[in-house]
């Protein structure tokens, strides 16, 4: 499994938004700012994460993309398989085998079991980091926060 920028850029994006935003509405705009990652290309991105139930939108002035669970709720491996559709290490692990011809050694692959084994357990490690563990881990790195300017009120 190589990652691509556009699992990477994903993570970032969500990231961004389960530590600025929490569960409110954020623009794009505000996403590709902070994170500098192009507006089109993170639309592109939070389609997937849109049909993997990962993002809600709403319309509107006050509108955006906002977090369809609670950032605890929100696992990395989920992300990445919305943005790569898998994740294994090799390709032929992967049931599909139409994208790439057959591999001669398929049944009697000594190597497949060691790819098979570390893909389980990398698959386990992204199970248990959450949005919520990144966003403890940037507090406690002093990531900034940014405070979103549509509620600030001045008298």
């Amino acid at each position: 499994m190589r990652l691509s920028t556009k699992s990477r850029y994903g993570l970032r994006a969500l990231f961004d938004m389960a530590y600025n935003s929490g569960t409110l509405p954020v623009q794009i705009k505000d996403i590709s700012r902070r994170q500098d990652i192009s507006p089109r290309y993170l639309e592109q991105i939070f389609q997937s994460l849109k049909r993997a139930g990962i993002l809600k939108s709403k319309r509107g002035p006050q509108g955006g993309y906002f977090l369809a669970k609670k950032p605890e709720q929100i696992t990395v491996r989920e992300i990445l398989q919305a943005a790569e559709g898998d994740t294994f290490l090799v390709d032929c692990l992967n049931g599909n085998k139409s994208k790439k011809k057959a591999c001669p050694f398929d049944s009697e692959c000594v190597t497949q079991t060691v790819w098979m084994e570390a893909t389980q357990k990398l698959n386990e490690f992204l199970s248990q980091m959450t949005l919520k563990t990144l966003c403890e881990r940037g507090q406690s790195m002093g990531v900034k926060r940014e405070q979103d300017h549509r509620f600030t009120y001045y008298i």
